[in-house]
């Protein structure tokens, strides 16, 4: 494979790397923005602004989990997506910048996080879940290859 084949591959999962932590430093955000207020009403102010079925069971699922929310419950999941989001960027942009710490850094990250989401299959099989996996799995495989590669 051709140095920018591995290049390609690496700008590749930091492109990946830094979506996901974008999208989860708004899940964040979005989390601390619903303390104190009333969730349900702002999440049919977006059910009705994206012209989502309001019928559809997903939705209707959201919005009991919503209610099930307090504050304590909103620090909780914004704190943890504001840890997994520095992560992911961290991955991400070290990637980017093509440091040789963060091949290691994401190799660690990923392969520690694959047992959980084998227990998550196992407890509820889906596609969704096999397809992270999979992906994960083949993150972690490339890395350790472009690692040992470039230590010859």
């Amino acid at each position: 494979m051709a140095k920018s084949s591995k290049e390609r591959g690496l700008y590749l999962i930091a492109a990946f790397k830094i979506f996901k932590g974008l999208a989860l430093l708004a899940v964040g955000i979005g989390a601390l923005k619903l303390l104190h207020r009333d969730s349900a009403e702002i999440v049919q102010h977006w059910i009705d602004l994206l012209r989502v079925d309001p019928d559809n069971r997903y939705i209707h699922k959201l919005i009991e989990k919503i209610h099930l929310m307090d504050s304590r419950k909103l620090r909780q999941i914004s704190a943890g997506t504001f840890f997994y989001s520095a992560l992911l960027l961290t991955e991400g942009i070290g990637l980017a910048l093509r440091k040789r710490w963060a091949e290691y850094f994401t190799v660690f990250v990923t392969a520690s996080l694959i047992p959980l989401e084998i227990y998550e299959l196992a407890k509820k099989p889906d596609w969704a879940r096999v397809l992270v996996l999979a992906i994960n799995v083949a993150v972690v495989v490339y890395l350790i290859w472009v690692i040992r590669r470039d230590r010859k």
